[in-house]
């Protein structure tokens, strides 16, 4: 169905599973975490008409590939989307937080500058420094924070400043993640995989199982299951501004 966060390239089986990726989804986004990674995965998955492929550096390797910052921006001219980009304020990248901060703020800078991508955020425990670098760059485009799992307050910033929020299965069998999901707006909502770095019963989600988290959302929005299969396509064909069948 939909799938707006994936480390496809990173699957050990992704040639494989492409296949299937683009007939069972009508959307899937795949991050990439080095734009040498992205120009590499572009041509791979070029193909296929509903994989999209983002262009991205992350977070947690921005040490080992600031040499490619510049690339990135050059990039950025070139991609509707961007991801996977952002700050990881976890203890155990510590060390490269004011790099890491650099870099974002450059992204968003080019984004602005571009009049605006979509773009997918890491942001784990690092939401209030990601939420005040997006609210100086209102024209960077549409943030989507990926796997958010900030504080309730932190939230309704995001919220403020207009950020969309992709969510997992993984979100969705944790109390802290059903109660984010809860207050996050219904328009604002699309499924992620975010594999294959989440497992459930030790097994890799894959892009098209992301659409499980269906299950969660009838609960919380009092609807059936189609009903809320209606509402993600909705709000993806309001986020690409185009119709997918």
């Amino acid at each position: 169905m939909i799938d707006m966060h994936t480390h496809l390239d990173l699957y050990p089986d992704a040639l494989k599973i492409a296949d299937k990726v683009d007939k069972e989804n009508v959307f899937t986004l795949a991050v990439t975490t080095s734009p040498r990674a992205w120009i590499a995965t572009s041509k791979v998955f070029e193909k296929y008409k509903n994989i999209y492929v983002s262009v991205g550096l992350h977070p947690e390797i921005v040490e080992a590939k600031a040499n490619e910052v510049d690339l990135l921006i050059d990039c950025i001219k070139t991609s509707n989307f961007v991801g996977e980009v952002g700050i990881d304020g976890s203890k155990r990248f510590s060390k490269s937080i004011t790099l890491q901060t650099s870099i974002f703020e450059k992204v968003l800078q080019e984004c602005e500058s571009q009049n605006g991508k979509i773009i997918s955020i890491h942001s784990r425990a690092a939401e209030s420094t990601v939420l005040n670098l997006l609210s100086k760059y209102p024209r960077c485009g549409t943030p989507i924070l990926h796997w958010f799992s900030g504080k309730a307050k932190e939230l309704e910033t995001a919220i403020e400043l207009g950020c969309w929020f992709s969510i997992n299965p993984i979100m969705c069998n944790t109390k802290k993640g059903m109660s984010l999901i809860e207050k996050m707006p219904k328009n604002r909502i699309l499924p992620e995989s975010d594999g294959p770095f989440t497992s459930l019963d030790n097994k890799a989600i894959y892009p098209w199982e992301a659409i499980n988290v269906a299950n969660t959302l009838e609960k919380i929005w009092h609807c059936s299951y189609d009903d809320v299969v209606s509402q993600l396509k909705i709000n993806l064909d309001t986020l690409l501004g185009r119709t997918y069948e």
